[in-house]
C-alpha cells in the first residue's frame, strides 16, 4: 500500500455538493464506498476539521484527504476492435454502446469492455492506470445507447460534476409490459436487495433516494413505449423503478420482464403473444436514446442521439400489429 494525499480548494461552481460526491467527481481515484469510509474514519479534513459524508462544501473550503491505495495498479489490456463513435474531439468521446458489452473491466469481465477497446484513446485520462479511465457514467451490460467518456482531466472532472448535479440530461426509451397511459414520477429509495445481493430493490435499508420521470409515447394493446429521464443515478434505477411501479421492462431477466407469472399479473388476463415478444427481445428493452451536456472546454451545449438498435426496432414493428392508439412509434 502507498499513502496518497488529495487536496482541493472548492470553487463556486461546486458549492453545495455533498463532500462524498465532491471527492468522487474531483477525481480522487476512489470508489464512492471507499470515499465514505475514509470520511467516516476522519481521514478527510475540511478547513482542518473532520466532517460527515453529508457535509455540503462551500466555496473556498480547503479539503485534504489522506488515504492508502494498492501499490500495484490493475493492468488494462488494450484491444483492437471497432466501437461505434458518434463524436470525438480532444476532450470527449461520445459512443453508441451496443447491448451485451460491459463498460469497464471488473471481476468476470477483464477484457471485451468498452474501456479495453478505447484504451489507446484514454491513456491521458485521469486514472488511466486503473480500470475506469474516463468513465463518468455507465450503462448496464444489456442496455444499449449513447455514452460520453472523458479524455482529459478537465473533461472527466467537469462531466462527472454535470452528471452528479444532473446538469447533463439523459433520456431513455423503455418498453414495458402493460398499459401505462399517464406519465408521472417515481420517488422510491434504492439499495441492495436484502436477500439477493446481486440485485437492487426499492428498500429503506441502506438505500439512497431515487427519482425517475416517465412519459408514455405509444400505448400498444399490451405494452407501452416510454420516454424516461433520471433525476438521480442509482444502479439499475429504471429497471427497479418500473418493476416497483408494476410495469416491468419487457425482456428484463432480473426485474420480472421475463417472469411469466408476473407478466400475467400485469396483463390482467389479457391474451398477448408473450413468447413471441420474448423471442424478439432477449434482453431488457431499454435504450439510452439522448444525451445532452455542456462541453467541458467550449461551454457549448451538445446533444447526441443513439439510433434505435435492431432488436428494439423489431419489437416496435411487432407491437404495431397490436395497436391501442393511433400513435406511431419513433
Amino acid at each position: 500500500m502507498i499513502k496518497k494525499t488529495f487536496q482541493r480548494i472548492v470553487n463556486p461552481k461546486s458549492q453545495n455538493i455533498r463532500i462524498d460526491q465532491y471527492l468522487f467527481i474531483s477525481g480522487c481515484g476512489l470508489s464512492r464506498t471507499k470515499i465514505r469510509e475514509i470520511i467516516e474514519e476522519g481521514k478527510v479534513l475540511v478547513n482542518g476539521r473532520k466532517v460527515r459524508p453529508s457535509y455540503r462544501v462551500k466555496a473556498g473550503d480547503v479539503i485534504i484527504a489522506e488515504f492508502e491505495v494498492e501499490e500495484k495498479p490493475d493492468i488494462i489490456i488494450p484491444e483492437e476492435r471497432d466501437v461505434s463513435i458518434i463524436y470525438e474531439d480532444e476532450d470527449v468521446i461520445v459512443i453508441n454502446k451496443p447491448a451485451g458489452e460491459v463498460v469497464h473491466p471488473a471481476k468476470g469481465h477483464f477484457t471485451g469492455t468498452i474501456v479495453n477497446a478505447l484504451y489507446h484513446k484514454l491513456l491521458n485520462a485521469p486514472g488511466a492506470e486503473r480500470k475506469r479511465p474516463g468513465i463518468v457514467h455507465r450503462l448496464d451490460k444489456d442496455t444499449s445507447g449513447v455514452m460520453v467518456i472523458g479524455k482529459s482531466e478537465k473533461a472527466v472532472r467537469e462531466l462527472a460534476r454535470q452528471m452528479a448535479l444532473k446538469v447533463a440530461k439523459r433520456i431513455y426509451l423503455a418498453v414495458v409490459w402493460g398499459n401505462l397511459e399517464k406519465g408521472g414520477t417515481i420517488t422510491a429509495p434504492i439499495g441492495r436487495h436484502p436477500i439477493h445481493r446481486e440485485r437492487m430493490a426499492v428498500t429503506v435499508i441502506n438505500s439512497k433516494p431515487a427519482i425517475t420521470d416517465y412519459e408514455p409515447l405509444v400505448v400498444f394493446d399490451f405494452a407501452t413505449l416510454l420516454k424516461v429521464s433520471l433525476k438521480t443515478g442509482r444502479t439499475h434505477q429504471i429497471r427497479v423503478h418500473m418493476e416497483y411501479l408494476g410495469y416491468p421492462i419487457i425482456g428484463d431477466p432480473v426485474y420480472s420482464g421475463r417472469d411469466m407469472g408476473k407478466i400475467k399479473e400485469v396483463l390482467k388476463g389479457k391474451k398477448a403473444p408473450v413468447e413471441d415478444v420474448l423471442r424478439i427481445m432477449n434482453r431488457q428493452a431499454l435504450h439510452a436514446w439522448k444525451l445532452r451536456f455542456i462541453h467541458p472546454r467550449t461551454g457549448k451545449e451538445m446533444e447526441f442521439i443513439a439510433p434505435i438498435p435492431k432488436d428494439m426496432a423489431e419489437l416496435f414493428a411487432f407491437l404495431k400489429k397490436y395497436p391501442k392508439s393511433d400513435q406511431t412509434p419513433l
